[in-house]
C-alpha cells in the first residue's frame, strides 16, 4: 500500500497486475493509491461479492442502502446511502467496468453529498494459493481530487482508510463463507 501510486514495495505479480489494470492518469490536484489484500477464499467466491454493483452493502460496512437504475451494465447508476459517522450522506455512482472473465470491476462517483470529487476506483481479483488452498489476491486502486484545505497525503490517507475497512470486511465475509465450504454464488444473503 502506498500513497504515491508507485508500485515499489509490491511483489512481481502485484506489480504486473497494477501495471496492467490499475493505471490512472493523474491531474495536478489529484492523488492515487494501490491497495493489496490477500484473502483465504477462492476467486469465484470473492468475486460473487465484489461484482454486485447493486448490493455493495454485502461487504462495504459504510453503505446502509443502495438503489440501482438500469440493467446492471456499463453506464448503470446506483444511489448509495452512507451510514452516519462519515462526512457524507449519499453517493451517486456509475458502473464503468464489470468483467466477469478477468474479474475487474470499476466505478466512478458522479455526484452526491460528500467531498470525493472525480473519484474513480478499480478492483481486480487474481487467483493465488495461500497455505496450500485456493486464495484471492485483491488489488484496489483509486484516483480522486484533493479537496480545498487538504493535502494529497491527507486525502489519500482518508480514502485508503475507507478502502482498508472495505477490504477487511470483504476478507472476513469471504473467508467465513470459504470455511463453511459455501462456494456457490451468494445472491440469497
Amino acid at each position: 500500500m502506498n500513497g504515491n501510486s508507485n508500485i515499489n514495495g509490491f511483489g512481481s505479480a502485484e506489480s504486473e497486475y497494477i501495471r496492467r489494470h490499475h493505471r490512472h492518469d493523474l491531474a495536478e490536484n489529484q492523488c492515487s493509491s494501490d491497495l493489496v489484500k490477500h484473502i483465504k477464499a477462492p476467486v469465484h467466491l470473492v468475486w460473487s461479492l465484489v461484482r454486485r454493483f447493486d448490493q455493495p452493502q454485502k461487504y462495504k460496512p459504510f453503505v446502509s442502502r443502495c438503489v440501482t437504475q438500469g440493467n446492471l451494465e456499463i453506464g448503470s447508476l446506483r444511489e448509495v446511502d452512507v451510514k452516519s459517522g462519515l462526512p457524507a450522506t449519499t453517493s451517486t455512482e456509475r458502473l464503468e467496468l464489470l468483467d466477469d472473465d478477468e474479474h475487474i470491476f470499476s466505478i466512478r462517483i458522479i455526484g452526491g453529498d460528500h467531498r470525493l470529487r472525480n473519484y474513480s476506483s478499480t478492483i481486480s481479483l487474481h487467483p493465488e494459493i495461500i497455505d496450500g488452498r485456493p486464495g484471492t489476491l485483491v488489488i484496489e486502486s483509486f484516483v480522486v481530487d484533493v479537496p480545498d484545505g487538504n493535502t494529497k497525503d491527507e486525502t489519500c490517507y482518508f480514502v485508503e482508510a475507507l478502502i482498508k475497512c472495505n477490504l477487511k470486511s470483504l476478507a472476513d465475509i469471504s473467508e467465513q463463507l470459504a470455511v463453511q465450504d459455501r462456494t456457490e454464488p451468494i445472491d440469497g444473503l
